[in-house]
């Protein structure tokens, strides 16, 4: 799938980990266990939790931050991290979810489909104020390499909106 074809012997199969820095090391595993379900795997001698969410080690480390720097401004698109995202099973999860989360106060920033990849989503803070988004239905690039035309995107602002117009 895609081009394989750049002169690279890279061939990345998957996104493998993501290490964040927190403030509160268990603040953080708490809200990543009890709100996102992972499970510690491993802590390691320098601090840092390992979570996972299926047979990998870890998908996700915490990292103790030794300062407490602002994030970046997503709002003025500055430079830094801007979000990781999970895949769950379904929409009526995201919708659980959405509920669930908005049961334990954790602040959402957007609900519905953006656009490419036409995936329903759902995005929401963790302790720290890192963008976590949750989403299903990710279109797949097929035999030809091309993906679904914009006019196709069918962009939405809530999750029962992406429910009555799915993308065919």
């Amino acid at each position: 799938m895609g081009d394989r074809t750049s002169g690279t012997p890279v061939k990345v199969r998957k996104l493998g980990h993501l290490i964040l820095r927190v403030r509160d090391i268990d603040v953080s595993t708490r809200f990543y266990t009890e709100v996102m379900g992972f499970t510690v795997s491993d802590r390691n001698e320098h601090g840092y939790v390992f979570l996972r969410c299926a047979a990998d080690h870890h998908v996700l480390g915490l990292a103790p931050a030794d300062e407490d720097n602002p994030l970046p401004d997503k709002s003025r698109r500055q430079r830094g991290f801007d979000h990781c995202a999970f895949e769950v099973g379904s929409l009526a999860e995201l919708i659980e979810i959405r509920d669930f989360l908005r049961t334990r106060g954790v602040p959402i920033v957007f609900e519905g489909r953006k656009g490419p990849g036409c995936n329903p989503g759902l995005e929401f803070l963790d302790p720290d104020g890192y963008d976590i988004e949750l989403y299903t239905g990710m279109d797949q690039i097929g035999w030809d390499g091309k993906a679904r035309p914009a006019e196709q995107w069918r962009r939405v602002r809530s999750l029962e909106e992406a429910a009555a117009n799915p993308v065919g």
